[in-house]
C-alpha cells in the first residue's frame, strides 16, 4: 500500500498511537508519519502491522494499551461497536494507558450510542473522546483528502483538528458526542440513494442501446452530476467493482442508520429498500465488491 504525495500543514509533532490498519487506517497512519509525527501502530492481525512498519517506518505494539503508552493522541479505525469497545475499554484497551488529558479520535463508523458511551467513560478518566467518522473511501485515504465529521468537546477537537488534516481536506465539529456518527448516517443515506439512482439510469441506458460512456460525458456536465457519477459511473459501465467501500460494510452502516431511524421515529423507506438491494448483491456473492455494484442486480 502506498500513499500519494501531499503537502502537509506545519503542526507541532505528536506521539500518536494508531489502532486498526485496514483499507482506510493503513494510509491514514502513513500520512501521519509523513507529516512528522511519531506513530506506533497496532492491528489485530500482527502481520499487517509488521508489513506497515516495513513499508513506512514507525513502530508496532502488541496491544492497544501498549501502543497508547505515552501517546498524546490515539486514533482508532476498526470494524464496529464491539471492536471499538475492545480496543478502548477492554482489558488491553487504550484507555488503560493513555496520558492524562489525552484525546482518542475514533474514525470507525459506529452507533451514536457507543460514541456517547465512550465519551462519558473517557471524561471519567480525565481523557477526551472525539467521534470522527470519515467519507471519501480508500482513494480519499490514500490521497489524504478525506472529509471528517466530528462530535465531542470543542477544546479537544481544536487540539486534534490540525493533526487530522494530515489525511483530510475537511475536518468539522458538528456538535456534542455522537454528532459525527449521526452526520455519517446522513452521508450514507445520501450515498445509497445516489448509487441506486445511478445504477438504474445506467442499466436503463444500456437496455436502450445508448453509448453510455458518451451519455455520461454529457449528463455529468449538468444537474444530474455527482461524485458517484463522475468516479463510479465509468467503472459501473465496465463492470468493475474491485475497489472502494465494500457492500458488507455499507450494510453494516445502513443497519446503524435504520436502527437510529427507528429510535428517533425518522421515516427511511428508500434507505430500507436499498439495504435490501445490497442484501441481494451479498446473496450473489458480492459482499466484498464496491458499493457501486448495485447495478449487478439490474443486469
Amino acid at each position: 500500500m502506498t500513499v500519494a504525495d501531499k503537502i502537509y500543514a506545519a503542526t507541532p509533532a505528536h506521539r500518536i498511537a494508531f489502532i486498526g490498519l485496514g483499507t482506510m487506517g493503513a494510509p491514514m497512519a502513513a500520512h501521519l508519519l509523513r507529516a512528522g509525527h511519531t506513530v506506533t501502530v497496532f492491528n489485530r492481525t500482527a502481520a499487517k502491522a509488521q508489513s506497515w512498519v516495513v513499508a513506512h517506518g514507525g513502530a508496532m505494539a502488541a496491544t492497544p494499551a501498549e501502543a497508547a503508552q505515552g501517546a498524546s493522541i490515539v486514533v482508532t479505525c476498526v470494524g464496529n461497536d464491539d471492536d471499538l469497545r475492545e480496543v478502548t475499554v477492554g482489558a488491553q484497551g487504550a484507555f488503560q494507558s493513555m496520558m492524562p488529558g489525552g484525546v482518542l479520535v475514533d474514525h470507525t463508523t459506529t452507533s451514536a450510542e457507543v460514541a456517547r458511551e465512550l465519551a462519558q467513560r473517557a471524561a471519567q478518566q480525565g481523557l477526551a473522546f472525539i467521534d470522527a467518522p470519515v467519507s471519501g473511501g480508500n482513494l480519499g485515504a490514500i490521497n489524504g483528502v478525506l472529509t471528517v465529521m466530528c462530535g465531542g468537546d470543542a477544546e479537544a477537537f481544536a487540539r486534534v483538528q490540525p493533526v487530522i488534516t494530515a489525511y483530510a481536506k475537511a475536518v468539522t465539529l458538528l456538535g456534542e458526542s455522537g454528532a459525527g456518527q449521526l452526520a455519517k448516517m446522513v452521508n450514507q443515506i445520501a450515498v445509497g440513494g445516489l448509487l441506486q439512482g445511478l445504477a438504474e439510469a445506467l442499466a436503463f441506458g444500456q437496455k436502450a442501446g445508448l453509448d453510455m460512456s458518451q451519455v455520461l460525458q454529457v449528463i455529468s456536465q449538468g444537474a444530474a452530476s455527482s461524485w458517484q457519477m463522475v468516479n463510479r459511473g465509468p467503472t459501473m459501465i465496465d463492470d468493475q467493482f474491485d475497489f472502494g467501500f465494500a457492500v458488507d460494510w455499507m450494510r453494516k452502516d445502513l443497519g446503524l442508520v435504520l436502527d437510529e431511524g427507528r429510535r428517533m421515529g425518522a421515516r427511511l423507506p428508500v434507505t430500507a429498500l436499498i439495504d435490501q438491494f445490497y442484501a441481494d448483491v451479498q446473496a450473489m456473492g458480492g459482499g466484498r465488491l464496491d458499493t457501486s455494484s448495485l447495478i449487478k442486480r439490474l443486469r
